[in-house]
């Protein structure tokens, strides 16, 4: 790790992997520091990204990290723990702290920490999540189809969740749990798609054999299935975020806060000059081939915005000549 950097990317998935290998490959010092806790850790494949459909998540990390090493940038292990402006007026540029006590200078920041899945708290939850506790259908769907499953409410977006694996699977059951109870509309569209509603809190995720069986209700009774759905709270990781200033937004559906996030411009610029954000910490619902193209793209902004500094810098050069 050097002393200074044209660029720091902080968070080494697929967002901050293809920022770093835009600005790598156009002759910027960059440097990656990554805390390797990916959010997909769990996960055994990835999904809908094109060519490498059902990939290991860590293959194409590691693929990420030979290639932007090939251009020259390099690549830490670490957790930046806070930053703070160094420039005045329109020098821009930061201090990054690392929790080991390291620190290092960087023109640009950009941020690409991803976001932390809060799950519901009931026994089983967070130790099957990423197996077969599942929350999104376009990344586990076709690898549960046609088994029995089991939405778990615990909010008004439950009963969408019902609908939407309702395309892989004819066995599906909405259990209500904390959710809302449905309303006459949502009654009639559970009804008509055949998924079953079950009214009762659930106790616990049921597993025999390292397979769940079903959802345990505190009533006794056992809604079997296979694997069990949940809608998570996304909130993203805010330390870094709030030692810079920036500012975070909750985002809400039906009513229903379903995380936070960075808002920013279409290039991932902020609200504070020279910090930069892509994937997950800006965009909920950014799947990894839509984190990794928001890399690139804001890439290629922070790129711009410092040939506009290099050349301000080289004309008021000229002028002293």
């Amino acid at each position: 790790m050097n002393e200074s950097y044209d660029v720091v990317v902080v968070g080494g998935g697929p967002a901050g992997l293809a920022g770093a290998l835009c600005l790598a490959r156009a002759r910027r010092t960059v440097l990656v520091v990554d805390a390797g806790a990916p959010r997909n850790d769990p996960a055994e494949h990835l999904h809908n990204y094109l060519g490498r459909d059902g990939d290991a998540p860590g293959a194409l990390l590691a693929d990420g990290r030979a290639e932007i090493t090939r251009y020259g940038a390099d690549v830490v292990a670490g957790t930046v723990v806070s930053a703070r402006s160094t420039g005045e007026g329109d020098d821009i540029g930061f201090r990054l702290t690392l929790e080991d006590g390291r620190s290092v200078r960087a023109r640009r920041v950009l941020i690409t920490t991803g976001l932390t899945d809060e799950l519901p708290d009931v026994p089983g939850v967070a130790q099957r999540w990423g197996r077969d506790v599942l929350h999104c259908p376009y990344c586990h769907g076709w690898e549960w189809r046609d088994e029995p499953l089991t939405v778990l409410g615990t909010g008004p977006l439950g009963v969408q969740q019902a609908q939407l694996f309702r395309q892989w699977s004819h066995d599906i059951t909405f259990v209500q749990h904390t959710a809302p109870e449905p309303d006459d509309e949502e009654r009639e569209q559970l009804a008509a798609l055949g998924i079953a509603c079950v009214a009762g809190e659930v106790a616990r995720v049921a597993v025999a054999e390292d397979r769940i069986t079903g959802l345990r209700l505190v009533s006794g009774e056992l809604v079997p299935c296979r694997a069990v759905v949940v809608v998570p709270r996304f909130t993203v990781r805010s330390d870094l975020i709030e030692s810079l200033g920036l500012s975070t937004s909750q985002e809400e559906e039906k009513g229903h806060a379903v995380g936070t996030y960075v808002p920013s411009a279409p290039t991932g610029g902020t609200d504070v000059p020279g910090i930069y954000v892509a994937g997950n910490v800006t965009d909920l619902h950014a799947q990894v081939l839509a984190a990794a193209a928001a890399g690139l793209k804001t890439g290629t902004a922070v790129n711009t915005d410092l040939l506009a500094e290099d050349l301000d810098r080289a004309r008021a050069a000229r002028s002293r000549t």
